[in-house]
């Protein structure tokens, strides 16, 4: 495996391979990797000759009160993960070979973005968006690879992807992988690693009322009863504070009160000791 720091050797290499016709797939990470990224590397590995997976974590997708200085940092561990895995190239750029003195562009996508994790985040979908379109722009990969956790920030991504007519990859090639759980439910994060053992075991409420939540709404109990319940489920169970609980379009995301027959998308972020949690699961015609 080629492990990459700076942009002109990253681009001799994608020039190598586009010489010898390989195709590319590529994963986008902040590093801190889990069996969730790792399924993502090997679904990569399916969809092209090469795979480059990007470390890096991206300081305008935080909040001035958010987690950039804990954000683990994980680097050497991952690339061994990584190498074990088979990936071509890990590209790990540092801040000042991504946003070069002077930098002063961003990506603000409208719509997707501007209500949850847009709202109770400002700013944090411009950065995404604007990190997301430089790598791809640097890798040029056939298909890129994310976890449908972030369901919201896929969206964002593939309305990036359309709007400003990305070739590679084409926004149809921006694949969206399910997300990997462990066995009481909680969703595979990062961020997994900050709680401890009394929150780590409380955190598995999540999962169990969501589920709880998409029974009653599919047997056809009112939405807004079934959130409300969800709510409190999380209160009760150990959370401090719920951003949002929501049922949603699963393309446009847009609030819904009533379960159609499009496919939908339970959302929700909540805070448990000083770690926020976000996951969300299909509802009705999308399951």
């Amino acid at each position: 495996m080629q492990s990459l720091h700076r942009l002109d050797h990253l681009r001799s290499a994608i020039e190598a391979w586009r010489a010898k016709g390989e195709s590319i797939a590529f994963v986008p990470t902040m590093g801190a990797l889990h069996e969730g990224h790792l399924t993502l590397v090997r679904a990569a590995r399916e969809k092209a000759d090469r795979v480059v997976v990007s470390i890096f974590v991206n300081p305008t997708q935080f909040g001035p009160n958010e987690d950039l200085d804990a954000y683990p940092r994980t680097l050497e561990a991952d690339s061994r993960l990584l190498e074990g895995e088979g990936v071509d190239a890990l590209w790990a750029p540092n801040a000042e070979e991504m946003y070069p003195d002077g930098f002063a562009t961003s990506i603000s996508v409208e719509g997707v973005s501007a209500d949850f994790c847009g709202a109770s985040r400002p700013g944090h979908f411009a950065g995404v968006a604007t990190v997301v379109c430089k790598l791809f722009n640097q890798v040029r990969p056939d298909v890129a690879l994310f976890g449908e956790k972030d369901w919201q920030q896929l969206a964002v991504i593939r309305r990036m992807a359309r709007d400003l007519d990305l070739s590679l990859p084409y926004a149809d090639a921006i694949l969206g992988v399910p997300t990997v759980r462990e066995a009481d439910g909680l969703a595979l994060s990062s961020r997994n690693r900050y709680l401890d053992e009394t929150a780590r075991a409380q955190a598995a409420v999540l999962p169990t009322a969501m589920r709880q939540a998409i029974a009653r709404i599919e047997a056809g109990a009112p939405v807004g009863a079934a959130l409300r319940d969800l709510e409190h489920r999380l209160i009760e169970g150990g959370f401090s504070k719920v951003d949002y609980a929501a049922l949603a379009d699963a393309a446009s995301l847009d609030r819904i009160d009533t379960l159609g027959s499009r496919p939908a998308r339970l959302l929700v972020a909540a805070h448990i000791q000083a770690t926020r949690l976000i996951d969300n699961m299909a509802v009705g015609s999308g399951r």
